[in-house]
């Protein structure tokens, strides 16, 4: 590991190559400090995604599959290489917003138990994004599957594992944190092993997060860092029925992984 490197950005991207020029140009534009390496993994995009990042950005690290890998397996191609003694898995529809990076990085060094942090994340018009859950049972993901919120108002089970009641101005520690900034050391990632290859995608973080509890490191939510995230831009365009296979699919890897309650 390069001691020259404070942080690796990794950014898989599927379509999504304008909100990616934004994510990219908001990486640069609001570092001052750290030395970066910023990867960008690729999933087969069909909107010119490479090119653009080739012409604008060609100090990011680019890695082009010639097929959509998923999340996961995208994700571990840049761990691999990474060299920072951070490491931020970023989602390309999302913004870094002034000092975020510094003032992650300022955290983590100074709590040397937070294995993984989340920041908190904010809409398109700046209201705050629900993106904190505790780890899951099979109850709540099965009320999700069948739709149940559509015809009953108030379900405390699925409220409990949303934590619709969760304070998201204070700093606290939590069971999980939503993948769209996810920042975490190199020495976890060294420990408890790259992002599980069997998710395609949805549930790989949980899992991370899951593993880390497991070996003893806190998982923290930090109001401190802002990031705005547009939300889920690059599987949006999957359809509906695609979608809900592919999420019932991870949900039950990570039942079979870990059980079907919480221990």
């Amino acid at each position: 590991m390069s001691k020259n490197i404070d942080l690796s950005i990794i950014i898989v991207s599927w379509n999504t190559k304008d909100l990616l020029d934004k994510c990219l140009r908001s990486v640069y534009e609001n570092n001052s400090q750290l030395n970066l390496e910023v990867f960008v993994v690729d999933n087969n995009s069909k909107d010119q995604t490479v090119d653009m990042v080739k012409s604008k950005y060609p100090l990011v690290k680019l890695i082009s599959n010639n097929k959509n890998l998923g999340f996961a397996v995208a994700n571990n191609q840049a761990l691999k290489k990474a060299q920072g003694k951070y490491i931020l898995l970023l989602n390309p529809d999302t913004e870094i917003l002034e000092k975020a990076l510094e003032r992650a990085i300022e955290f983590m060094a100074n709590h040397l138990d937070c294995g993984v942090m989340g920041a908190k994340l904010l809409n398109t018009d700046k209201t705050v994004q629900f993106s904190v859950r505790k780890l899951p049972t099979w109850w709540p993901i099965f009320l999700l599957l069948v739709k149940a919120p559509k015809f009953f108002k108030k379900l405390k089970a699925l409220d409990d594992y949303l934590c619709l009641n969760f304070n998201y101005n204070k700093l606290q520690t939590v069971e999980q944190v939503m993948g769209a900034f996810m920042l975490m050391t190199k020495k976890l990632i060294d420990e408890i092993g790259l992002l599980d290859e069997r998710f395609f995608i949805w549930f790989e973080e949980v899992d991370l997060c899951r593993r880390a509890l497991d070996s003893g490191y806190q998982v923290v939510y930090n109001p401190d860092i802002e990031v705005l995230h547009h939300g889920g831009q690059s599987f949006a365009q999957e359809q509906i029925i695609k979608k809900q296979f592919i999420f019932f699919k991870s949900a039950i890897q990570y039942f079979l992984k870990h059980g079907f309650l919480n221990k």
